[in-house]
């Protein structure tokens, strides 16, 4: 086979395998569909205030009753935190302010007088991405309501060189629902399109460019060929 015949069977390869490849995702939200799910940063609204996380570390204090003062209290998986008299407490779902509130009716109602209890979330172990799939160290991340897509792709130390910077995914759990959108990294990189929020949870899938895979093992190759030969 000539060498000329060579390179366009390889570019026509590449070009439908990158067809087909962009099925995988080619249903999910788009553009201006997919923002409206995960809105950028600019247009995202942070919670007013904190829900309590199992997981999640708290502090509590009850003035005057250095027994139940307490540094660093584990909020279990099942999102109970133990407190002495009142036993096993369910916070989870409840911002600090209604946890203390609980915890000081609980007390108050058999053992102290009018306790003043404060409680504070002290870490959030849970408020973490996921990014897999083309980047160079996919992993788990920390991230706060001051994270968006393009930090998290940092944080995962960039794209790889074979990565499809038009199909990158944010899958997200919302009301117990699952969802997901598609962005455009290279749109976003250059400003075009806005950098949507990311979210403790998110799971991030950059995806995998075929056609780039084949043209740089072709590349690679291609010394060996010497396909850049004068034919």
């Amino acid at each position: 086979m000539k060498k000329s015949a060579a390179i366009s069977l390889l570019l026509v390869s590449a070009t439908s395998l990158s067809a087909c490849s962009s099925g995988l995702y080619g249903a999910l939200p788009a553009k201006d569909a997919a923002y409206a799910i995960m809105p950028p940063i600019d247009k995202a609204v942070a919670p007013s205030e904190y829900l309590i996380a199992p997981g999640d570390v708290v502090s509590l204090m009850v003035f005057g009753e250095p027994d139940l003062t307490f540094e660093k209290l584990p909020v279990d998986d099942a999102g109970f935190i133990q407190v002495p008299l009142a036993g096993p407490v369910h916070v989870a779902t409840l911002t600090p302010a209604q946890a203390s509130t609980l915890i000081a009716t609980k007390l108050g109602a058999r053992y102290l007088r009018d306790p003043q209890v404060t409680l504070n979330v002290i870490e959030q172990p849970g408020q973490t991405v996921t990014i897999e799939g083309q980047v160079l160290k996919a992993g788990t991340y920390p991230v706060d309501n001051q994270t968006t897509l393009l930090g998290a792709i940092a944080l995962a130390q960039s794209p790889t060189r074979i990565a499809k910077l038009d199909e990158v995914v944010i899958f997200r759990t919302v009301n117990n629902t699952r969802m997901a959108a598609r962005f455009d990294l290279s749109r976003i990189r250059a400003g075009r399109d806005p950098d949507p929020q990311i979210l403790g949870g998110d799971v991030v899938v950059v995806g995998f460019s075929q056609a780039k895979s084949i043209y740089r093992d072709f590349l690679q190759a291609a010394p060996i060929f010497n396909v850049f030969t004068r034919f």
